[in-house]
């Protein structure tokens, strides 16, 4: 053997040592593999023997090792102290918590005291669920109690207020403490009898022992099966069977208010136990409470869920029961339901007002009908509006109709009791949801709607604003409806209400009242002011007006109304008709979800498609003359009417290859370059061949007045184009060439003429146009016209920059023979003269000339 291994007997001791105990091991292994085959056979006593053998055998290390079964012994004695330790823990506890309220109650902290009564509470549900509550939990409600009462009193007489934090938890502990100490009624008067005597009598606490619970079998009632739900109860808490009688109905309604917003609620079930307590509701004033919480949760179910917007199943059943709550408010007049009314907080017995006097129940009827509205419209917004779906969904509109023309009467009583008060914003906000139904809709349609909501409405119902009996016109109602909100409201819902009456006449081809009352309002000039909402309304008022303007031919009208919402390329986005979200924007999650809010209802939107091919129509109808106009005459400034128009025009004439139109955009541009050829028949071809206008009403009107103008802007754009090379022109000539009478081609040259956008003279007698010659500039003379202005705009900026420089040296450069700096400039002076006597006797036309040096020479 080497000397490395020698040199360390100790080690190879204590090696030899643990090889024996692994051999033992390996011994104690095969034994317990031998045992637990004989056991696999079944003989009971030989296992037994085996495994008191092996117990008793154990040699080498494992002698030394604690026994299994003593640890398996010491575990269960563990197991006892624990219990025990649990229970005094959660005692120990409760005193933390009872001391740190006495210790607020000293320092008059009642923020802290609210706080910690909580947590009290919170423990004491697990202590009580099987026996009473301790004693020291009695002597500190029933303190805190006192305390409370000795603290209001004293902030009567005081001058002294209480700060907010403190008194909000002042507040808040008393509802908690009236609540609370109801159910303990018995034990706070044992205790303020006798306090001492209460606490120092010592009750035996029975031994709680832990023992494992048997499966109780499933037994079922007589004459149930397995299958059956009729052999089941609702178990609570605490194992007890929840019973629904009448007498219970507000302790289940105040448990389920309590745990509303909490976590962890099971919705579904508490508006399976408020169905039930519906069906045993006795009196009204129990059926008026279970609706009013019914509704609510049947709301609260998309609240907190991942769902966007209300299912129909639900929503059809709230409002049902808002139906069914609207009829036992109006067979029963003496109980109301109003948002300022105080809640009845005994659960025991019902609120009984005095002779004469009206009972008040808290809730809001004006928020439920709004809420019933904002969820059918979110759903419309989610629901493609191309399926079946889409069409069954807004049937509902009639149903929700309906119940706000009913909630609308229910107001209107109650606004009749003079000891009422505040009604009115309930009324203004009813009135508006009903006028923003039917603002939008064609009259046939809004008269169908109304027929058959007072079909529904029962017939001893009327209305003080739209009466039953008095049927007007859908007009009349808009009218009645807007000046109802313009008497009794202010700021935006007045706003809106204007906004939907101007919608309305310009929907129903009334241009001029509709511009009128848009003008007198200056809306456009505050409308920034207003919420987004309002400003999406007011985008959609103007558009319809343009297309008001457009269906009565007044084109220049209709694209100066258009100009701003479709010259911006964001007509969706202004529109409320869809969301466009730009590659690098820097909008928020947040901001996205919101803009997708405020999204239109299909059956809402304005057709972007039709807007789009009226504006370029018009554009197109302005923009050409304009085009000749300054090509003939250099002279006169570029005007551009529509940048967007122009833009579409330049890409359209890049294109090396143009191919027959196949949209909207294609027809406007291929007509237009048709219509600046002066082949307007061609122009009104593509002009009427685009299918959009099949959607507007009296599409055939539309089409031969469009017809009618191309022919009117054509015959001005051939003027413009070809005066220069004409001396005379026979006014048959061109009624000939663009098909248009006599008399209305002289009515348009006159027009020319007066505008002085032509320089001509119109010979009646012959019937001709005279041009004048001589007026027209070269193309030397509009060059030089040209340097002239530009050199003169530099001057004038230099002369600028020099007066910044020179402020309070203005003689500095004075120079000799008494010529000023800037004013001794008289050369320049009767130059600009000059300027002046040729920009006067220039006509707005640019088909004038004269004055200035170079008029002088040409007129030599």
């Amino acid at each position: 053997m080497s000397r490395f291994f020698t040199a360390g007997d100790s080690s190879s001791d204590s090696g030899s040592d643990e090889d024996d105990v692994y051999s033992e091991g390996e011994a104690e292994g095969k034994s317990d593999e031998e045992s637990s085959s004989e056991e696999d056979e079944g003989s009971d006593d030989d296992s037994d023997s085996s495994s008191d053998s092996e117990g008793g055998g154990k040699t080498g290390v494992s002698q030394f090792l604690k026994d299994h079964d003593s640890s398996d012994e010491s575990e269960d004695e563990e197991k006892v102290t624990i219990v025990k330790s649990a229970k005094d823990k959660r005692f120990e506890e409760l005193e933390t918590v009872v001391k740190l309220i006495e210790n607020a109650v000293k320092i008059n902290d009642w923020s802290s005291i609210s706080t910690d009564f909580d947590k009290l509470n919170r423990q004491i549900v697990k202590m009580t669920a099987q026996e009473k509550p301790p004693k020291i939990y009695i002597k500190i409600i029933s303190d805190l109690e006192d305390f409370m009462n000795e603290t209001i009193a004293r902030q009567k007489v005081s001058t002294k207020k209480m700060n907010a934090t403190n008194a909000k938890g002042l507040n808040a502990m008393k509802q908690k403490i009236k609540r609370n100490n109801k159910d303990y009624v018995a034990e706070l008067e044992k205790y303020r009898e006798d306090k001492d005597g209460y606490m120092m009598s010592d009750e035996e606490e029975e031994v709680i022992v832990v023992e494992k619970t048997k499966k109780p079998k499933i037994s079922f009632a007589d004459g149930t099966e397995p299958g059956d739900d009729e052999g089941f109860e609702t178990v609570g808490r605490g194992g007890k069977t929840l019973q629904y009688t009448p007498e219970s109905i507000f302790k289940h309604l105040r448990s389920i208010v309590e745990s509303r917003g909490k976590k962890n609620t099971d919705r579904p079930e508490q508006i399976r136990i408020m169905e039930k307590l519906l069906d045993v509701a006795t009196t009204p004033y129990q059926t008026i409470r279970v609706l009013l919480t019914l509704i609510s949760t049947r709301f609260d179910l998309t609240s907190g869920s991942t769902a966007t917007f209300m299912s129909q199943e639900q929503w059809k059943l709230a409002e049902r029961e808002f139906g069914k709550l609207l009829e036992v408010l109006e067979d029963n007049r003496n109980i109301i339901v109003l948002e300022a009314a105080e809640e009845w907080d005994d659960d025991e017995k019902p609120p009984q007002p005095a002779p004469g006097e009206k009972l008040h129940i808290p809730g809001s009827i004006v928020s439920i009908v709004e809420r019933l509205d904002d969820e059918l419209t979110r759903s419309l917004q989610h629901i493609d509006p191309h399926t079946a779906e889409y069409i069954e969904r807004l049937s509902d509109e009639q149903a929700l109709y309906t119940d706000i023309v009913r909630a609308l009467l229910y107001i209107e009583d109650l606004k009749r009791d003079p000891k009422l008060e505040s009604i009115q914003d309930s009324a203004n906000r009813v009135v508006m949801r009903r006028l923003e139904h039917i603002y939008f809709k064609p009259a046939q349609v809004v008269t169908i709607l109304e027929e058959t909501t007072w079909r529904a409405i029962p017939s001893q119902l009327d209305s003080d604003i739209t009466p039953r009996g008095v049927t007007p016109d859908t007009a009349a109602l808009v009218q009645i409806l807007s000046t109802y909100l313009f008497k009794h409201s202010v700021d935006i819902i007045r706003a809106r209400a204007y906004l939907c009456q101007v919608y309305y006449f310009a929907l129903h081809d009334q241009y001029y009242r509709a511009r009128d009352m848009l003008l007198m309002s200056h809306l456009q000039e505050t409308i920034g002011n207003f919420n987004i909402n309002t400003q999406i309304l007011f985008n959609r008022t103007l558009v319809q007006v343009g297309l008001c303007a457009f269906r009565a031919n007044l084109v220049y009208e209709s694209q100066n109304t258009l100009q701003e919402i479709c010259g911006s390329g964001r007509q969706k986005e202004l529109l409320a008709q869809g969301v466009m979200i730009q590659r690098y924007s820097q909008v928020t999650p947040e901001q996205e979800r919101l803009e997708r809010q405020r999204q239109l209802p299909f059956h809402m939107h304005i057709n972007l498609e039709l807007l789009e091919c009226v504006y370029l129509t018009c554009s197109m109808l302005l923009e050409i003359p304009l085009l000749a106009q300054t090509g003939s005459s250099p002279d006169i400034k570029k005007r551009i009417i529509s940048k967007t128009y122009r833009r579409l025009l330049e890409f359209h004439e890049r294109q090396i290859f143009t191919g027959p139109p196949e949209n909207t955009r294609d027809h406007v541009m291929q007509a237009s370059r048709a219509l600046a050829a002066g082949e307007w028949k061609k122009a009104a071809e593509l002009i009427n061949s685009i299918k959009i206008w099949d959607l507007m009403a009296e599409s055939d009107k539309i089409k031969k007045m469009l017809s009618e103008q191309i022919q009117e802007e054509g015959l001005r754009t051939y003027l413009f184009t070809y005066a220069p090379f004409y001396d005379t022109l026979a006014v048959n000539t061109l009624a000939s060439m663009f098909e248009l009478p006599e008399r209305k081609v002289a009515a348009v040259i006159s027009k020319m003429i007066s505008h002085e956008e032509l320089a001509a003279a119109l010979d009646q007698v012959n019937s001709a146009i005279i041009f004048r010659k001589g007026v027209e500039l070269s193309r030397l003379q509009s060059l030089a016209l040209t340097l002239s202005d530009k050199a003169s705009g530099l001057i004038e900026a230099n002369e600028r920059t020099l007066e910044q420089r020179t402020q309070g040296t203005a003689n500095a450069f004075e120079r000799q023979g008494g010529q000023g700096g800037r004013g001794g400039r008289g050369g320049r002076g009767g130059r600009g003269g000059q300027r002046g006597d040729r920009g006067g006797s220039r006509t707005r036309g640019g088909q004038q000339f004269g004055g200035g040096a170079l008029g002088g020479a040409i007129k030599a």
